[in-house]
């Protein structure tokens, strides 16, 4: 998995007094968990601008001058109105321990349902794995060649031995759906299949 740098300096004090005052200077107050203790420290909200606002799943190095430390973004507080950072938790990443996170969902293949008429539906955007952090994956490709008009595509279909997914079996990652114009082609045909042909004496 690709991974961000987030250059930062560690928090001596932690009050709300000094939160307030980090975030007047235009940093975030944020907090490392995983370790022996939780790490205080703040960085530049611009900092966080690739990691935040982006589609994409990464790990982080956060980079506090005299220590660095692989981590995963855990949680993220944001202001109601103005859409701010105000506060991110991170969780430290160890090589011989699995983490937990969400990761973003690729669609690959051609579906012949889509071709016939139908609409393809991505009912999970992002799919939560457990890992090692060496086999974390930047996505979970969905080959959606097979799927048929009204076929669904289920988290089974993705498994892997680097990697687990933590869903229930029945989760539907994809499908295609009958569109309305299918649908009602389908209906019109069935009706002239029907209709007594013109001029054909009983």
């Amino acid at each position: 998995m690709k991974s961000i740098t987030i250059n930062g300096s560690e928090r001596e004090s932690v009050g709300k007094v000094a939160t307030k005052a980090l975030r007047n200077a235009g940093l975030v107050p944020c907090v490392l968990y995983g370790g022996n203790q939780a790490v205080h420290f703040s960085a530049e909200e611009k900092a966080f601008k690739n990691l935040v606002y982006t589609p994409n799943a990464h790990t982080v190095v956060i980079d506090l001058g005299t220590k660095k430390f692989d981590a995963v973004l855990q949680d993220i507080q944001v202001h109601p109105v103005s859409d701010k950072i105000l506060h991110l938790d991170f969780f430290q990443l160890f090589n011989d321990k699995e983490i937990t996170m969400e990761v973003p969902v690729k669609i690959t293949g051609v579906s012949p349902g889509v071709l016939l008429g139908g609409v393809l539906r991505l009912n999970a955007r992002k799919l939560k794995v457990k890992a090692l952090p060496k086999n974390l994956p930047d996505f979970i490709e969905t080959d959606i060649s097979e799927l048929e008009m009204g076929n669904k595509l289920y988290v089974t279909k993705l498994v892997s031995d680097k990697y687990k997914l933590l869903h229930p079996d029945n989760t539907v990652v994809a499908q295609v759906r009958i569109s309305r114009a299918a649908m009602k082609a389908a209906q019109e045909a069935a009706k002239a299949a029907k209709a007594p042909v013109k001029g054909k004496k009983k």
